[in-house]
């Protein structure tokens, strides 16, 4: 197991990337930084087949976390473990996708609770700890980073050593928050509705086994970074992030699945309907119809209005 000394020495590999022998090591940050970009380019175009207008904040949170979040993060660890370019290069694409990707994921989880959850109150409070965390937490690691891998003094290593767990542990359980909001918000919806039981059911099971693996991966992150394994936390954590974006695709067939629930159709109408971000050639998805406004168009309602029709 790598050690060091937190006041005398930043990370094993922030410096001048990985050093050591170890082929699998090698294997294993290339394995990782492969899947962390198929999965990005794979999203990029997912994102653009399944949504049909690029508007909202669900679209823009999860389009950005993706491009300008896991494709910079990814390359910059790229070229920074294998020495590729000069360290401030990989650093500053690194750093780049860290703002998107990290709290990235904060947005779009709070943009799909914003879809089930009309408490105002919750609302903005999951917003306000967003803004605040990020700012808190992301100015320090990148201030300390650059200080870290720079100008190498104890103050700065032993800054950057208590920070870089500090704040991998805590946007871990900002996103728990936030999901764990998520599942209680969806789990009354669908209570409301005393028909389907089975469906509901099935809705309520897919989404905690999504949110549990989506822990479980946070889980593997945090053991890999309070083990000293920085240089594999860094790869792990595009990769882990990754296949977080892509389970958004799962969860997103849910939510429309319940506003679906709560939505009675109107006489004469054909059973699939679509709302309007939803690219209508996905007709063998789980993404259902959703209501009619005036003038013809659909549009993904907000469960409240679709429950007071």
């Amino acid at each position: 197991m790598p050690t060091f000394d937190y006041h005398q020495s930043p990370p094993a590999g922030l410096v001048a990337g990985y050093e050591g022998n170890s082929v699998a090591v090698k294997v294993i940050l290339g394995v990782l930084i492969s899947i962390a970009l198929y999965n990005a380019i794979e999203l990029t175009i997912l994102i653009f087949m399944t949504f049909h207008h690029y508007r909202g904040l669900y679209f823009w949170s999860i389009l950005l976390s993706n491009l300008i979040g896991i494709i910079p993060s990814t390359i910059g660890a790229l070229l920074h473990f294998f020495a590729i370019g000069p360290l401030w290069l990989s650093l500053t694409l690194s750093n780049i996708g860290f703002y998107f990707m990290i709290p990235g994921q904060s947005v779009v989880l709070y943009s799909r609770l914003h879809l089930v959850c009309h408490n105002q109150r919750i609302l903005r409070s999951v917003l306000w700890l967003i803004v605040i965390d990020t700012i808190i937490l992301v100015i320090p690691t990148t201030t300390l980073t650059f200080g870290s891998a720079f100008v190498r003094t104890d103050p700065w290593n032993n800054g950057y050593n208590i920070m870089e767990r500090v704040q991998v542990t805590w946007f871990c359980g900002q996103e728990f928050l936030i999901s764990s909001l998520y599942i209680w918000e969806t789990v009354k919806l669908l209570r409301l509705n005393t028909e389907n039981r089975r469906y509901r059911e099935n809705i309520m099971y897919e989404l905690l086994a999504i949110n549990l693996i989506i822990i479980m991966m946070d889980v593997a992150l945090l053991a890999v970074e309070y083990l000293n394994f920085y240089y594999i936390q860094v790869t792990l954590k595009s990769t882990v992030y990754s296949i977080k974006l892509k389970l958004e695709f799962a969860v997103l067939g849910r939510l429309v699945s319940i506003t679906n629930i709560h939505q009675p159709q109107p006489a004469g109408r054909d059973l699939a309907e679509f709302p309007d971000f939803i690219n209508q050639a996905y007709t063998t998805s789980d993404f259902s119809h959703a209501a009619l406004i005036d003038g013809g168009s659909f549009r993904f309602r907000r469960p409240e209005r679709a429950l007071s029709g």
